[in-house]
């Protein structure tokens, strides 16, 4: 039994599910109990329903598991804490295995969610675990959160310039390295990153979607002001828009480069490049003001 701890975000949906297609048992763990039928769906032989606060949801989550993949809500204030007490639960039912779901370079304190994963690393260094840490840069998945206007005006509007080069990863790599991680043996004391691509321009980016769409796509910088008043007009909280906007900044003023090496030797092939991930995607659809996948 495997324990994935923030199963209902989008990484735990992808680890859950390859997990499963390595015929592994999984337990998923969400907050809310509506979300269960879903990660059934995906694979999960169980879900647990709890809260990171709530020590006894957590202890009853890691019950029989030999492994814990432990993933945090994106851009958490309680990074530290969470991990914290899902290390405990793992301490009091004797698991001993724990995967840690960190982020490329958390070392960069401009990044404050980098930083904070960072803390968190070393906190689990001296907890006694048999532990590895994977590292992933940013997805190539994030590039469809901008689809529409990609589709229907052919913009790739991004919020730092546009020559700001970043290494991408397939999520599907990253679950895929993920599965094997916990479901092998030799893992205990790594901490691998996990980078599908050598860094893109921004503009490589466009005409990358360009080729997948069989059109022209440009790639056009917004400022991070801009980016912030449309995250605020869209719900963002302020802690979450203040912490992503700092790591805008530091993505404008030196990107996100990383090596697929590591990825490549896992995996045992070449990461997905973009020219693939996209490939891959079903041809949109357009409706009148809706665009769909």
């Amino acid at each position: 039994m495997i324990l994935v701890t923030g199963a209902a975000g989008k990484t735990g949906n992808a680890v859950v599910k390859a997990l499963a297609a390595r015929g592994a048992k999984v337990r998923a763990l969400v907050r809310r109990a509506e979300q269960a039928a879903a990660l059934r769906a995906l694979g999960a032989a169980q879900v647990a329903v709890g809260a990171f606060e709530d020590a006894g949801s957590l202890a009853l989550a890691a019950a029989g598991a030999q492994a814990i993949y432990h993933i945090c809500p994106n851009v958490s204030r309680e990074e530290v804490a969470f991990a914290r007490a899902v290390v405990a639960a793992a301490k009091a039912q004797n698991v001993e295995r724990f995967v840690y779901h960190s982020v490329l370079h958390p070392q960069i304190e401009a990044m404050p969610h980098h930083w904070e994963k960072m803390r968190t690393e070393e906190m689990l260094f001296a907890a006694g675990l048999k532990l590895t840490v994977l590292q992933p840069t940013a997805y190539m998945q994030n590039i469809l959160a901008g689809w529409r206007g990609i589709v229907e005006d052919g913009v790739f509007r991004v919020p730092y310039p546009v020559e700001t080069r970043l290494s991408l990863v397939d999520l599907e790599d990253v679950a895929a390295a993920a599965a094997l991680v916990l479901t092998t043996n030799g893992h205990a004391g790594a901490t691998y990153e996990l980078v599908g691509t050598e860094p893109l321009t921004q503009k490589e980016v466009a005409a990358a979607l360009g080729v997948a769409l069989g059109r022209d796509v440009r790639a056009e910088a917004e400022s991070v002001k801009g980016w912030e008043a449309r995250a605020g007009g869209r719900g963002m909280e302020e802690h979450e828009r203040i912490t992503l906007s700092a790591m805008l900044r530091y993505y404008a003023a030196h990107g996100l480069v990383g090596n697929p090496n590591t990825l490549r030797w896992l995996l045992g092939r070449s990461p997905h490049d973009l020219t693939r991930f996209l490939a891959a995607l079903p041809r949109p659809r357009t409706s009148g003001q809706a665009v769909d996948l």
